[in-house]
């Protein structure tokens, strides 16, 4: 996730107020139309930056500086001097990244970002009682989080640990320099990701500035080995259009269904106290269906600003298709058609779940799936709805995954059964993920709580029941970290 849109019910903004007629004319909240012209002036931005500012044409230092120059811009005409914290964050990772020990490096970067944007998020809500009545600047700030945690783990590997005790893939995004300061800022500040995301891996967005990119992504797919001796050099342009007609068709979802079915709904006397059971888990299903257009718009109108810059290459699909899914924070299609949890978070907020399983799930020695929640939860912001969703999740998570673990193989003896059980498990994990992710778009502790006394905690309680009393299969502990290279030679040598 980049991060997420935020709801709001009316709103103050600092930014831009050039847009005012629009927003009025509208009828949408000045900062959102602010962030939509800002996304579609950096769309613009990308493709001249692409166009006329190629890596064959000028030197990394100017496609560094013009993108830091243009994010810093765009930053600023959405969020006004609340930018400032951005730069603030920044400048001091920036000298920790100077000064500390490799050793230490990831922990200090790591404790002072997740720190300085736990402190704006408290600040914003509680003591300036700003809350969702102004701009919300937490926005970049999360995402800035995120590449700054990333860079200081990724540069911890490179010059901290041996290449033995590395996954593969920790091995292969290590980083074997710190960077300066011109290629750090504009890392963590380029107008391609400042405003919506996502984040990406340090080496993969130099090699994007340097002119490396795509043919460093199809010499990792073994191009030449395939019969291929010359390096193509793929367009965009076909993946920039499709997301553009996705990213419209969801505008057209948000203007018509989200309005229709807001989520204020959730709260009405006629949903808690007169519906029927059946009727509100419909209608909780058909409301948090409702809610997810403004994330697909946001998120693939990202998408499609990176590749229009010529970023965001991750090789050749299985058709031998050119793929621009780098850096996509979603795949629809899975989510609509998710038949476990599991599936459903994995094809969610990509970029925030790597950031999540890379920084925390693979490093943590304890309980790393309640300590990735809470980290999780912990970036999001200090909105209680957020801890509901994600003490909820915890639950339904562990349950799913017994469930699965002890009935699963049952129904794979014949096709007719796989159906049934992908049937079943579809329509419950829609209904699991509506009732799980309601409290987050809430975001307030006495709505959550009449939603839940409304719809009698069921899922809570079958999820408990479950864990109780169903036999849990114990999973070893390096079966969900990643082989080491060391530990893959000790297999080679047995």
């Amino acid at each position: 996730m980049a991060a997420e849109p935020r709801s709001s019910l009316s709103y103050r903004t600092t930014g831009s107020t050039c847009l005012h007629p629009l927003s009025e004319l509208l009828g949408i909240p000045l900062d959102q139309v602010n962030f939509v012209a800002c996304q579609l002036f950096a769309l613009f931005a990308a493709f001249w930056f692409r166009l006329y500012l190629s890596p064959g044409k000028t030197s990394p230092d100017v496609r560094h500086a013009f993108a830091t120059i243009f994010g810093i811009y765009f930053v600023i005409f959405c969020f006004g001097w609340y930018s400032v914290h951005l730069f603030v964050l920044v400048l001091m990772c920036y000298g920790i990244m100077v000064t500390a020990s490799i050793s230490n490096i990831h922990r200090y970067s790591f404790f002072v970002a997740m720190g300085y944007l736990t402190i704006c998020h408290i600040s914003r809500i509680y003591i300036f009682h700003y809350g969702i009545l102004t701009t919300d600047f937490s926005g970049p700030l999360m995402i800035v989080t995120q590449k700054i945690t990333t860079l200081a783990f990724q540069v911890h590997d490179g010059l901290g640990r041996r290449a033995a005790d590395l996954s593969s893939e920790q091995h292969r995004l290590a980083v074997k320099a710190k960077p300066s300061f011109l290629e750090y800022v504009s890392y963590l500040l380029n107008f391609m990701s400042i405003i919506a995301g996502p984040c990406n891996n340090f080496k993969d967005y130099i090699a994007f500035i340097e002119g490396r990119h795509t043919h460093m992504k199809l010499l990792e797919v073994n191009w030449k080995e395939k019969g291929f001796h010359s390096l193509p050099e793929p367009s965009p342009t076909g993946a920039v259009m499709h997301k553009l007609c996705m990213t419209l068709a969801s505008l057209l979802l948000f203007l018509t269904l989200t309005k229709t079915f807001p989520v204020t709904s959730l709260a009405d006397d006629w949903f808690v106290h007169e519906a029927n059971f059946l009727t509100r888990l419909c209608y909780l299903y058909v409301v948090m269906q409702a809610s997810k257009p403004k994330y697909y718009f946001a998120w693939t109108l990202a998408d499609a600003v990176n590749n229009a810059a010529g970023f965001g290459f991750s090789g050749v699909d299985k058709n031998g298709n050119f793929s621009w899914d780098l850096l996509s924070n979603l795949n629809i299609w899975k989510i609509e058609t998710a038949t476990s949890f599991k599936m459903y978070v994995e094809n969610w907020n990509i970029q925030t779940a790597t950031w999540l399983k890379r920084v925390c799930y693979e490093r943590v020695p304890w309980y790393p799936t309640v300590l990735t929640f809470i980290l999780s939860a912990l970036w999001h912001g200090v909105y209680p709805g957020y801890y509901f969703t994600f003490l909820t999740g915890i639950l339904v998570t562990l349950a799913a995954r017994t469930v699965r673990k002890n009935y699963r193989h049952y129904f794979l003896s014949s096709k007719a059964l796989k159906v049934a059980y992908d049937i079943v498990t579809w329509a419950a994990t829609q209904l699991a993920v509506s009732y799980t992710v309601a409290p987050f778009v809430m975001l307030a502790v006495e709505p959550t709580i009449s939603l839940y006394k409304s719809m009698y905690f069921y899922l809570h309680i079958i999820s408990l029941l479950i864990i109780l009393f169903l036999p849990i299969k114990s999973q070893a502990h390096n079966q969900r970290r990643p082989q080491t290279l060391n530990s893959v030679n000790k297999k080679k040598m047995d």
